[in-house]
């Protein structure tokens, strides 16, 4: 019977994972327990953005001298989702989360991972790549021993992209390219949680009000397959930790930020408590630009600025009302939501302790 462990760990530079070593070193955590990394590094976010790449690299040079395990073999079992990009208040940071499988109780939080088969540029944004994550959700909540669709709290994504997608690929232009591969994986999720029952490729970026509220997908150009985290209540694992998600209506929707909050048991008006920050273990949100070009009636300039590219907009903006309900700037904040909550809008999703 396993149980969860969350660490939330600081982050020096790209490269940094000085407080994992030391977590080792005590004790904390076993290097063979880890089952999954989301971070936030501090490159630009973009298809050039080597902050990503880098930290895999050393996070799976550390893995593999503590297990003496493969680096191939570690990287195909141990997703690591990370999103660049740490305007404003974020701070870089990741998010480690280890499963002891000898402890365990009645009903608690749990985890689960897969991995699609690899996913070449041709089928990015296709109705293939879709199924496949939707199979690798099945088989990350099987992992877990999740057994209804209705005890998933979030699944997280990083889906694959291409940065010379070739005259096969869907879009010639990478950067669409990747907002149709999060688009996908975001539509495989809500297939196989029934939150997205119709709808193929040709509905990808076309209809906005297809989503799902508890799906968080960022692409990148170094990974080749769509590696899958899957959250949620399932019976044999330890109690104690919560992950509660609610959905953001637009970039201003402060109240749905607390919401997420309180359903992670804590209370927020709109600040947690500075007595209540240590039970918080990590914080994930979603959010884009509205494409209308305006919140709630204002005009917003975040998709026409030819100087600062629209989500690092977001990041900014978005990162500031989620740390300043947090009281931390660590927190997970990525641009990108398609289908990943309603249009303009977004999701965020909270780790704490009971």
């Amino acid at each position: 019977m396993p149980s969860l462990a969350i660490h939330r760990l600081p982050m020096a530079h790209p490269g940094d994972v000085s407080a994992l070593t030391a977590l080792i070193d005590r004790g904390a955590v076993a290097a063979g327990d880890i089952r999954a990394v989301i971070g936030k590094t501090e490159g630009n976010g973009g298809l050039n953005d080597f902050t990503r790449g880098f930290f895999t690299q050393t996070l799976m040079l550390l893995l593999a001298r503590e297990t003496g395990q493969d680096l191939a073999a570690l990287a195909a079992r141990i997703p690591c989702v990370l999103s660049g990009g740490t305007e404003g208040a974020l701070s870089p940071h990741f998010l480690l989360f280890a499963v002891d499988r000898a402890a365990g109780g009645a009903r608690g939080l749990a985890l689960g991972t897969a991995f699609s088969p690899p996913t070449p540029a041709e089928q990015i944004g296709r109705d293939s790549q879709i199924e496949a994550v939707a199979q690798a959700v099945r088989d990350a909540m099987a992992d877990a021993g999740i057994a209804r669709a209705a005890d998933v709290a979030l699944v997280q994504v990083k889906a694959p992209c291409a940065q010379a997608p070739g005259p096969g690929a869907r879009a010639g232009d990478p950067r669409l390219l990747m907002a149709l591969s999060r688009a996908a994986a975001a539509f495989g999720v809500g297939r196989a949680l029934g939150d997205i029952p119709e709808g193929g490729e040709d509905a990808l970026l076309r209809d906005r009000h297809l989503f799902s509220n508890r799906v968080s997908i960022s692409s990148g150009i170094e990974v080749v397959a769509n590696e899958v985290v899957v959250f949620g209540q399932a019976d044999g694992w330890a109690p104690g930790l919560t992950a509660g998600v609610a959905p953001m209506a637009d970039l201003l929707d402060l109240p749905g930020v607390c919401a997420a909050f309180r359903a992670a048991g804590l209370e927020a008006a709109p600040a947690v408590p500075a007595a209540q920050r240590g039970r918080v273990l990590g914080v994930i949100a979603k959010g884009e630009p509205d494409a209308a070009g305006a919140i709630r009636g204002a005009r917003h300039t975040m998709l026409g600025d030819t100087d600062l590219d629209a989500q690092r907009h977001l990041r900014g903006a978005l990162g500031a009302i989620v740390a300043s309900v947090a009281g931390d700037g660590q927190v997970f904040v990525s641009g990108g939501a398609e289908h990943q909550g309603p249009p303009g809008g977004g999701l965020v999703c909270v780790f704490a302790r009971d």
